[in-house]
């Protein structure tokens, strides 16, 4: 199972995808410019980033981060947060990162040196309490209802939870419903696809072959308005979207009557 998914950076004349690297418990990752005969595996091609300026390692909902740079600081930034980070000091070791998502910066001559890890198996909390002693339970469904990507499977489930519409809504419809006033032009087409993707390949975990709710394979080859329908079905079956989370919505906006201004 895969714990920690890092998006490598590009290099340039690369592929139009981007480049993963999948990482399970314990797996390590050095990252720098590497050297000749000695590659790592998150290649950072500035002349300002060491040779090997670090590592991360990935742990069962999270990852460390170690800093192997005798004067620089790095910055973690979490992507969902509005500026929120952490510092890793030069020479710090197993430094944990607790974001889901994240960005991971490196001073540089060029600037921009950077790369995204994202961690989607984090754990919460169930909501039975106690139990017989032994290993816990592992949720098959890690969402955070704090992070867009759920906010967009909220939007996607809206029609059919409110019961006005069985039709899944369109990413267009998505970044509309997403607006919260007129002068906000909501979330990019982009960005709504993006998180879609992220959530039918890495959170939900479709199938290809039909069937939904287990981890045999991400359902990328299923057209897009296919794998909406899966995503709200199978959010909607096991109750992973509910009434009570239509409240995180923006409220909804009046409709102008035709031929106003």
């Amino acid at each position: 199972m895969d714990t920690v998914i890092v998006q490598l950076p590009d290099t340039g004349g690369g592929p139009a995808e981007p480049r993963l690297l999948r990482m399970g418990p314990d797996d390590s990752a050095d990252f720098g410019r590497g050297a000749p005969g000695r590659p790592v595996a998150i290649p950072l091609p500035d002349q300002g980033v060491s040779r090997r300026a670090g590592e991360l390692t990935a742990a069962s909902d999270y990852w460390r981060l170690s800093n192997f740079s005798r004067s620089a600081t790095y910055v973690v930034e979490n992507l969902e947060g509005a500026g929120e980070h952490l510092k890793v000091a030069p020479g710090r070791l197993g430094a944990p990162v607790p974001f889901e998502f994240s960005r991971v910066v490196l001073p540089s001559l060029g600037g921009g040196c950077h790369f995204k890890v994202f961690a989607p198996q984090h754990a919460y909390l169930d909501r039975a309490v106690g139990g017989p002693p032994g290993e816990h339970t592992v949720s098959p469904f890690a969402l955070d209802a704090t992070a867009k990507y759920f906010l967009v499977l909220v939007a996607l489930c809206e029609p059919r939870l409110r019961g006005t519409s069985a039709a899944v809504p369109g990413v267009g419809d998505v970044v509309e419903r997403l607006r919260t006033g007129p002068g906000d032009p909501g979330p990019t087409r982009s960005a709504v696809n993006y998180h879609i993707d992220y959530l039918a390949e890495t959170k939900l975990r479709l199938r290809t072959d039909g069937r939904d709710g287990g981890p045999a394979g991400p359902g990328a080859g299923a057209g897009p308005l296919r794998k909406r329908e899966e995503l709200v079905g199978l959010a909607l079956r096991f109750d992973l979207v509910r009434e009570e989370h239509l409240a995180l919505l923006p409220p909804r906006r009046a409709r102008r009557p035709a031929g106003t201004g």
